[in-house]
């Protein structure tokens, strides 16, 4: 039989098959072409054919956007749009396009249906089915929670039938399919996954699942020991979650984005690294990455080192809102203890007891202010970099996503992504507290050199976070204003960070710097700020829902921004600096002291240069 490229068509499916499903094709082309109709036909589909028109249209152009819709009887449930995309193996001297179709929008159960029939279980997987499995597994948070994924996939693992007809073959096939999403799914998330007792439940169930079905399936034996080895590795997590050994992983806990958009985190993990200030002054403080563990003792033993003073006459004072000050004991749990008397951490001296402050001009703050100046550039800007990566590459990919959809208290599931765009605001500060804190004119010179210096290391070494940081915290106004200062910078460095700030330019959308960054190779760390404003734009030009259906595009469009940190992060960053240097230089970077008050700099500006 003939088909003319010229007809619409539609097809139904045969009354063995489930009842009141239709797919109606928008489209003019070769029917042979279609995978989905390929499957169909195989299903025992009936095709039927509508009378043809008595003039044709003309030729639709090749990139015109068409559309698939599966209806059922509450109506269409799943969008598909037709795309070209040339095959993985053209015949020699070809060039002819293949046509494929991807999910537009779609009930979630419907998404899941089609992405399971999708899948190959051969080793290599096709891409197009790999991107979708992935743009599933990072985003599924968003249309489903995690107990309605868990409870979906038992159901079709256990099904007795499968679209109304089922071949026995197949049914192991499709237990198989099931089983490797599971797998994937657990080795996405790794040590994120949530202590919740609805995946464990799962886990579990599933795991007795597939040992009742062993004897019947042999075939599922290789899936069997993959599950195994997870379930041992899920063990092991819940143990080690408490290891004073255990790495730099901020706790993840379950969340749902389609249930009220957020839910609380509960306690703070023991082993939780977060941001802890120590004030010098109301506005200037020590910045102490620390555990919620660490000891009042832990903490003022960094604080003394960094200060050059005794620790022995310096204590910890946790002031409240309301004025009332409680001394901190060596053994107390700082950071809880401030958390629970919701107050902020002073140093003291014990014999004075008043605040000790940054902004008296005494030869011992100036010596402290100018200990960068002996330090090498290189080794600096490598260990920002080994103190940035460590921050990078602790971020789950679903903290982009939850940061951008959750619209209230964001940060409690997006820790590790909080602390870089804390750090990113920090060095910024760090920049200009150390400059304006300097009165001597000839030393605030030797300063900015070194910190032009310092951005252009960054670059090199592709730490971009820094790098912007750097370049912010110079071109902030109460620096900027410096004139007696940048007109004694000589013309090389003037030219240097004229290069240097050129990346920076947010004209057509941030192009140099997008260009840049490209072109450089992994490992890397973006500038997380703009990656952020990426998703964000994404995920508040385009509707999260289209009548109803999951509009699976957009959250295609966010997947594929999200995956830019796998490539950022396909190698480990190893930067070594010199050993005599590295505690110091390790402390230093570490602690960064910040004055965190637009207006006290300002007035420091004014006082080492007044305006004229």
């Amino acid at each position: 039989m003939s088909w003319d490229c010229g007809f619409k068509y539609l097809f139904a499916l045969s009354p063995t098959l489930k009842a009141g499903v239709m797919c109606k094709l928008q489209e003019r082309d070769d029917i042979g072409r279609i995978e989905l109709v390929q499957k169909l036909a195989r299903e025992n589909c009936q095709f039927l054919q509508t009378d043809r028109k008595e003039q044709e249209k003309p030729e639709q152009p090749d990139d015109e956007v068409t559309t698939l819709q599966v209806k059922e009887e509450d109506g269409t449930v799943l969008v598909f749009k037709k795309v070209s995309s040339y095959g993985p193996a053209p015949t020699s001297g070809s060039a002819r396009t293949d046509w494929r179709y991807v999910v537009v929008s779609g009930t979630p159960e419907k998404i899941l249906e089609h992405l399971l029939n999708d899948l190959h279980l051969e080793e290599v997987q096709d891409k197009e089915t790999e991107t979708l499995l992935d743009d599933f597994l990072l985003t599924y948070t968003v249309f489903m929670t995690t107990d309605d994924l868990c409870q979906a996939l038992l159901r079709h693992y256990s099904a007795k039938k499968y679209q109304g007809k089922e071949e026995n073959s197949d049914v192991p096939r499709r237990k198989r399919k099931v089983l490797h999403l599971v797998s994937q799914w657990i080795g996405l998330y790794k040590d994120w996954l949530p202590e919740d007792e609805h995946s464990k439940m799962f886990l579990k169930t599933i795991y007795r699942n597939v040992l009742d079905d062993i004897y019947e399936y042999p075939v599922l034996e290789k899936e069997l020991k993959e599950l195994q080895k997870i379930l041992g590795m899920h063990r092991r997590h819940t143990v080690d979650e408490y290891s004073p050994h255990k790495k730099n992983k901020a706790l993840f806990h379950q969340f749902s984005l389609k249930e009220n958009w957020l839910q609380h985190r509960g306690t703070v993990g023991e082993t939780e690294e977060i941001f802890c200030h120590v004030y010098l002054t109301e506005h200037s403080y020590i910045s102490v990455k620390a555990g919620v563990s660490s000891t009042a003792q832990e903490i003022l033993k960094i604080v003394a080192g960094k200060l050059q003073h005794a620790q022995d006459d310096l204590a910890l004072v946790a002031v409240t809102f309301s004025g009332e000050k409680h001394e901190l004991q060596p053994n107390d749990l700082a950071i809880s203890k401030s958390l629970e008397l919701s107050s902020r951490i002073y140093v003291y001296r014990k014999d004075l007891s008043e605040t000790l402050s940054p902004l008296v001009e005494s030869e011992e703050s100036q010596q402290r202010s100018l200990r960068i100046l002996g330090m090498n550039t290189w080794d600096l800007a490598m260990e920002l970099m080994n103190f940035d990566w460590s921050l990078f590459n602790s971020i789950h990919e679903q903290e982009l996503i939850y940061f951008t959809f959750s619209r209230q208290g964001s940060s409690e599931n997006t820790v590790n992504l909080s602390l870089l765009l804390q750090r990113c605001n920090e060095v910024q500060l760090w920049v200009a507290t150390e400059i304006l804190l300097c009165s001597q004119l000839c030393k605030r010179v030797q300063l900015v050199k070194k910190f032009i210096k310092i951005a252009a290391h960054c670059k090199a070494q592709r730490n971009l976070n820094s790098f912007f940081a750097i370049v912010m915290g110079l071109n902030t106004a109460s620096v900027s204003r410096l004139s007696q200062t940048w007109e004694k910078i000589p013309g090389k460095f003037k030219k240097l960070f004229s290069e240097l700030e050129s990346l920076t330019d947010p004209s057509l959308n941030h192009k140099a710097y997008r260009d840049a960054f490209k072109k450089m190779k992994p490992p890397k760390i973006p500038f997380m700020p703009l990656l952020l404003k990426d998703v964000t734009f994404i995920h508040e030009g385009n509707k999260t829902f289209l009548d109803n259906l999951v509009n699976f595009e957009k959250l295609h469009m966010i997947a594929d921004t999200v995956r830019s940190l796998r490539h950022c992060r396909n190698n480990q960053f190893g930067g070594e600096v010199s050993p005599k240097d590295h505690q110091e230089l390790r402390s230093y970077v570490h602690h960064l002291h910040v004055i965190d008050n637009q207006q006290v700099l300002f007035e420091l500006s004014h006082r080492i240069e007044p305006r004229a």
